[in-house]
């Protein structure tokens, strides 16, 4: 959602809150009254919605500062709301054709987090953790490290100074041409084969632990590699990826929500006029 979007949609917001009949007793005492704005009240829930709006520009305020500089937006919002109403602003077809689009998207976004919260259980999650982590199981991994040089001359020259007993790492820290891994005197870490261009990944996965390939040539230049280790891909604790599956588990089930209803609805989409603008051309 666009910046303007947002503020739009609080603004539907604001609009409707204010229409609501006064709270309860009981209510109030759960959301008070922060300000007045010529009678209009002002509660914690009307700073709460505001955040969530433009929350992240002020998440390195104190917490008093950023209460006062809500306060500021929104009775600010209150003012210039009032004036527009006062020039009748809110009678245009354009203003409610936009009220209504902001209300829409309220509503959608209020399903969508309704779907979001019925859908995260613990058995879900871990349905989806254990199906990933089954898949992952077989998935080889290679800890390799490899030299970049320029030439095919310069990697057959190096690979024979290896084959003397020199020290890998030493050599790729002095000669390597790749910056991602020269430092760690050309270590790779642990890497899957789809990770990697095909031609280096290909004689990676067929070298044995300890062995040295002949020079390779792929897209960046020549390349000698050392296998280091060889293994199964691990499979992370659910503690550590929990906030991935949460996420996963969240958009599978707003993405199934709207093609169902999608697909329950009836769509027509008329064609549009001969002289008809596109909508970024209109003024």
């Amino acid at each position: 959602m666009t910046r303007l979007f947002a503020k739009l949609a609080f603004a539907a917001l604001l609009a409707v809150a204010v229409a609501i009949p006064a709270q309860t007793q009981a209510q109030a005492q759960n959301d008070p009254v922060v300000a007045k704005v010529n009678g209009t009240e002002i509660r914690q829930s009307d700073l709460n919605a505001a955040e969530e709006e433009i929350g992240q520009n002020i998440q390195a305020m104190p917490a008093e500062a950023r209460r006062e500089y809500l306060i500021t937006f929104v009775t600010d919002m209150v003012v210039l709301a009032k004036a527009a109403e006062a020039r009748k602003l809110g009678d245009t077809a354009e203003f409610k054709r936009k009220l209504e689009l902001a209300r829409t998207r309220l509503l959608m976004e209020t399903l969508l987090q309704a779907e979001a919260k019925t859908a995260v259980t613990d058995a879900a999650m871990k349905k989806v953790y254990e199906e990933a982590t089954k898949q992952m199981g077989d998935e080889k991994e290679v800890r390799a490290r490899h030299i970049l040089v320029e030439k095919e001359d310069e990697a057959k020259a190096i690979l024979a100074d290896l084959k003397q007993g020199k020290d890998f790492a030493a050599i790729a820290k002095e000669k390597s041409k790749d910056p991602g891994s020269k430092e760690n005197g050309g270590d790779l870490g642990y890497f899957t084969k789809e990770q990697m261009v095909s031609e280096f990944a290909e004689i990676a996965f067929k070298l044995e632990k300890g062995q040295l390939s002949d020079p390779v040539k792929t897209q960046f230049g020549w390349h000698v590699l050392k296998v280091e280790d060889k293994r199964n891909r691990p499979v992370p604790e659910f503690d550590k990826v929990k906030d991935q599956v949460q996420s996963f588990v969240i958009r599978k089930a707003q993405a199934d929500l709207v093609t169902k209803l999608r697909g329950e609805a009836k769509i027509e989409k008329m064609t549009p006029p001969a002289d008809a603008k596109p909508a970024d051309q209109k003024k």
